[in-house]
Order: C-alpha cells, then structure tokens, then sequence
C-alpha cells in the first residue's frame, strides 16, 4: 500500500497545476513520479528542472536517452 497519494490535477494548484500541465502537453500524462512529489512543490521543481538538464542537454539525442533509460528499468526488473 503507498504511503502518499498521488495528486491529481484537481488537487493541486499555482506552479504546480502549472507543470502539470506543460507536462500532460508534452507527454501525454503526469507521471505517477510527478504526481507524488507534488506533495512538495519545491521538491516537485528542482526534480524538474534536474530531469530537464539531463535529458535536454548534452551530445546525445534525448531519445537515445528515454531509450537507455528503459533498458535499464527493464534489466532491474522495474514493473512500473
């Protein structure tokens, strides 16, 4: 059983309703990672801004990088 609950779009607000958002366009959807941390916002954007200074910068094209990440969430047996 999880221990936080995943926020959805109705529950948040501000800056965060605001990433959502941007993210749902880019995306598709939130991720549950996304929705969890919106519990705390500061969290929420640092982790953002972090994800977006490793997938957007940097030689190698960032569908290499998606791609490379699945792999490995796959040879670690990730189910999500």
């Amino acid at each position: 059983m999880a221990r936080l609950t995943k926020l959805t779009k109705d529950e948040v607000t501000g800056e965060v309703r605001e990433l959502y958002d941007r993210v749902g366009a880019q995306r598709g959807n939130v991720p549950n990672m996304f929705r969890v941390y919106a519990h705390r916002p500061e969290i929420l954007k640092t982790m953002t801004a972090h994800l977006a200074a490793i997938t957007s910068t940097g030689t190698v094209p960032t569908r290499t990088k998606e791609l490379i990440a699945t792999l490995v969430s796959r040879i670690n047996g990730c189910q999500y």
